[in-house]
């Protein structure tokens, strides 16, 4: 019901109740049948249902299999290495769920406990999960309002909307219908409602409840919550697709090699330990890990800049995203409303004074820092900086009488007793109502009979401010000899003198602007979506760059009248979107989101909160954002800071970079041991056994694939586009790269097999494990990047270097130590023989240089 183009009588008849509410009774007839006012839990899954889920993903279901081929094998300590690494991971998948479940906890601990209702004609304090449709309730400064309710009452009522609309200025409320359209009106227009989980931050009211729970508007926040589902990462649809293929070739691999080796007369049990080999040779079982680990690296690196990262995948997300829709109040702005013009003929500090003074906030005493409602404030802290002091006025000048803003004459008026016992009246409001009440205008020699010329001018300057989004609040003063008679506004608003403007705003963060020009230059489109009127929207938005022209504006209003089919070709066209609701900012993301772009959305308020868990990848902020919208973030900022995105974006992209090289490493390593295992079966000598299989997959190949995740961003990270997320894990030459690799680390080690064999079998296979250990290393070093050479990077990757050594040595330990090399079935090589392994190892450097050279010759 749209009962805000009702008349209040109607709206009384619809909800069965009058001015005296309801009776005792009916209230719990109504309770039975709507329900409790308090928004839904939602299905809530058990700790042990969230893991088992965890163990659906394709390559923890690869690493299972390894596990259980290794136990198969009686290495029951590699089975435990491998489940460990299982159980770790299913472990974060758990932590990282219930966002949603945590987000309407949030949303429900924002309604107060207990509200005053009128029932029966007798006011009387009930719990708020109590109140039903047909309830009155009475509502003050600093109440927070517990239902959706048509305010029948009100006087001098502000209500704080933010949280719902993005508005930063408090919205005047009234009881007067408003006229009936065709069109519906967006909510924070709806100035005769007021709705759960705002608050009233001036004056009072009386509103009839006409929707409760998950009936509300606040309700209906939380169903899209509850609804959204969590989408896969573009990283983690390419792993599970990389599972797939890796399962059904290792499946195929085992068929094979066990028909091919029972067809040609081998040993049934054999025959199988073989396939078993070739299949963990295949299982790349320190991939998860190793992605994991990366993550997490950089999700450390990144909380040291601000950006709190709540999903290890949104670090990959952040990577590839092409659309940023960032809310305006309090994530582009300061949302905190601030003077930043005026206009007088001569006596600013009058000004300044008249502000203070017709003023109901006041300063805490420490420095600036203002109590009392957004545009008062303003005034306060701009008096403060013109050297007036509000709690020194107060003193000096003490409030004697007033007459209350309301919003159809849209004034105020304070009197105050000055020291030498006269008295001064100060009104402030809409500079075309107050210049209405005025006979004259204050100039630096006093006071002077208004003309129409000076109308003209203070009109003109008044657009001047207007037309820049500014909030415009006039001053003027009348000074009498004693306290006037009547204290009405009828009375005290005329034969006024006029003393100024100010013109105020919610400023735009000084970062933002240079943050934007960055996400442009990296590709990333930037959108702005606010609950503000188009003017102050637009204006905020040409000055930051994020449009050139107003016609890239669109309102919530013109929005609903466009089909979801033409919105989607359309959406190119806009980069502001004003006056929008929840439902808007949903559809503005998934819009972009059908159009293959991986779309982020910043915000604060629960308005926002849908839209982030819709995106690809939500960020919220740190200071000012609700727990709500914490809660479905992947990402909080916790300097609130736009500007943290960029390097989000800038680390993300090299986070992506580096797990990359990582998958490119241990699939060129697992592919040169497929290679060399295969290789030996067909030729029917034995090259390793799974063991030796395992040390390497899980010990020499992990800590360099780790260590690759440590290198740092290349100069030219951010000045490429966004990388689609269509683009396969071995697109731009890493398939090929994989391939030609695998291949050359299969012939090295099958070269260094050949040689040592002519000593002895147990030779061949040491120096072929030691060739292969050693040339894992190098290629790690090798892709420290994946075009250029080496040579001519100019920093030091530190950990990789560690690396290298330790996954050297060990592979020296297993070969040397007495006891450790009899478990492995290796023997100690002479110096010869481990000269001539490490050399062909080392051999793979100048293959892959060349390689990159060659590749860098064809694409100039």
């Amino acid at each position: 019901m749209k009962h805000y183009f009702e008349e209040i009588e109607a709206v009384f008849k619809s909800q069965e109740t009058s001015k005296n509410g309801i009776d005792s009774s009916k209230a719990q007839e109504r309770l039975e049948k709507y329900g409790r006012n308090k928004l839904d839990e939602g299905k809530k899954k058990s700790v042990l249902v969230k893991f088992l889920e965890q163990l659906k993903d394709p390559m923890i279901i690869v690493l299972i299999a390894a596990a259980v081929v290794s136990g198969a094998l009686g290495e029951i300590a590699d089975a435990v290495i491998i489940m460990i690494v299982v159980v770790v991971n299913s472990i974060l998948g758990v932590v990282q769920e219930g966002k949603a479940e945590k987000a309407i906890e949030a949303l429900q601990k924002m309604s107060s406990p207990f509200t005053k209702v009128r029932r029966n004609g007798q006011v009387m304090q009930v719990k708020s999960d109590e109140i039903v449709p047909g309830d009155v309730i009475l509502l003050e400064a600093g109440d927070s309002i517990p239902a959706d309710m048509r305010i029948i009452e009100a006087s001098s009522f502000k209500i704080e909307e933010a949280s719902l609309t993005g508005e930063s200025v408090p919205s005047e409320k009234t009881d007067l219908v408003i006229p009936a359209n065709d069109k519906d009106i967006p909510l924070g227009d709806r100035v005769n409602m007021a709705y759960m989980g705002t608050n009233v931050v001036y004056g009072r009211g009386e509103g009839v409840v006409v929707a409760t729970g998950m009936s509300t508007e606040m309700g209906k926040i939380a169903n899209i919550i509850s609804n959204a589902g969590d989408e896969k990462t573009p990283l983690q649809q390419k792993l599970s697709s990389l599972s797939k293929v890796l399962s059904v070739g290792v499946l195929g691999i085992c068929v094979f090699i066990f028909a091919f080796g029972v067809f040609r007369g081998g040993e049934v049990f054999d025959t199988f330990l073989m396939a078993i080999s070739l299949a963990v040779a295949a299982i790349p079982e320190g991939l998860v890990a190793v992605v994991t680990v990366v993550l997490s690296i950089g999700v450390t690196k990144m909380s040291k800049r601000n950006s709190i990262i709540r999903k290890l995948t949104a670090v990959e997300t952040l990577g590839c995203t092409q659309v940023i829709c960032s809310d305006k109040t309090g994530t582009l702005t300061q949302n905190k409303m601030t003077v930043v013009e005026s206009y007088t003929l001569g006596n600013p500090e009058q000004l300044a004074i008249s502000m203070a003074l017709c003023n109901d906030a006041s300063l805490t005493g420490k420095g600036d820092e203002v109590i009392g409602e957004p545009t008062e404030s303003a005034l306060v802290r701009y008096a403060y900086k013109e050297g007036q002091n509000k709690t020194d006025l107060v003193k000096n000048m003490p409030r004697v009488a007033e007459a209350p803003f309301d919003s159809v004459r849209k004034m105020m008026s304070t009197v105050h007793k000055e020291p030498n016992g006269k008295f001064i009246q100060y009104t402030k409001g809409a500079p075309d109502e107050l210049l209405k009440a005025c006979t004259h205008i204050l100039t630096k020699d006093g006071a002077i009979p208004l003309t129409d010329a000076h109308k003209s001018a203070i009109m003109a300057e008044n657009k001047k401010m207007a037309n820049k989004a500014l909030r415009v609040l006039a001053s003027a003063l009348k000074q009498t000899d004693s306290i006037p008679e009547k204290i009405s506004p009828e009375s005290l608003e005329k034969n006024l003198t006029f003393i100024g403007l100010t013109g105020m705003i919610d400023p735009i963060r000084p970062e933002v602007k240079v943050a934007i020009e960055k996400c442009r230059q990296a590709g990333i489109r930037p959108i702005m979506i606010t609950g503000d009127h188009i003017d102050t929207a637009v204006a905020i938005a040409k000055e930051l760059g994020i449009i050139t022209n107003a016609n890239q504006a669109i309102t919530g209003a013109e929005l609903s009248e466009i089909p979801d089919h033409e919105f989607e070709k359309k959406i190119h066209n806009y980069s502001v979107y004003a006056r929008v609701q929840p439902e808007h900012k949903v559809r503005i993301v998934t819009a972009w989101k059908k159009q293959g772009k991986v779309t982020a959305m910043t915000g604060d308020g629960v308005n926002d909160a849908p839209a982030l868990k819709s995106a690809d990848i939500g960020i919220g902020m740190g200071i000012t954002g609700t727990d709500v919208t914490k809660n479905v973030s992947d990402m909080v900022l916790a300097d609130d800071n736009f500007a943290s995105i960029v390097y989000a974006v800038e680390e993300g992209r090299r986070i992506y970079d580096n797990i990359r090289k990582a998958i490119q490493f241990l699939l060129s390593s697992n592919l040169s041991e497929v290679i060399a295992l295969f290789i030996a079966t067909v030729m029917n000598f034995k090259l390793f056994s799974p063991i030796h299989v395992l040390w390497i997959n899980l010990i020499t190949d992990t800590l360099p694939a780790i260590s690759l995740g440590m290198e740092e961003a290349e100069n030219d990270v951010m000045m490429k586009p966004p990388r689609s997320t269509k683009e396969g894990i071995f697109s731009n030459g890493l398939g090929f790269s994989v391939i030609y690799q695998g291949v050359a680390i299969a012939a090295l080690t099958l070269i260094s097999f050949f040689i040592g064999n002519k000593v002895s079998n147990v030779t061949g296979m040491t120096m072929a494990f030691m060739t292969m250990t050693t040339c894992e290393v190098f290629q790690a070093l090798n892709l420290r990047s994946m075009t250029k050479s080496i040579f001519a990077l100019k920093t030091r990757n530190k950990y990789l270097f560690g690396a290298m050594i330790l996954s050297f040595v060990l592979s020296l330990c297993v070969i040397y130590i007495p006891g450790l090399n009899t478990i492995f079935k290796l023997t100690p090589l002479s110096g010869i023989d481990l000269f001539a392994s490490i050399a062909l190892a080392v051999a793979i450097i100048p293959i892959v240089e060349l390689v990159k050279l060659i590749t860098r010759s064809i694409k100039k």
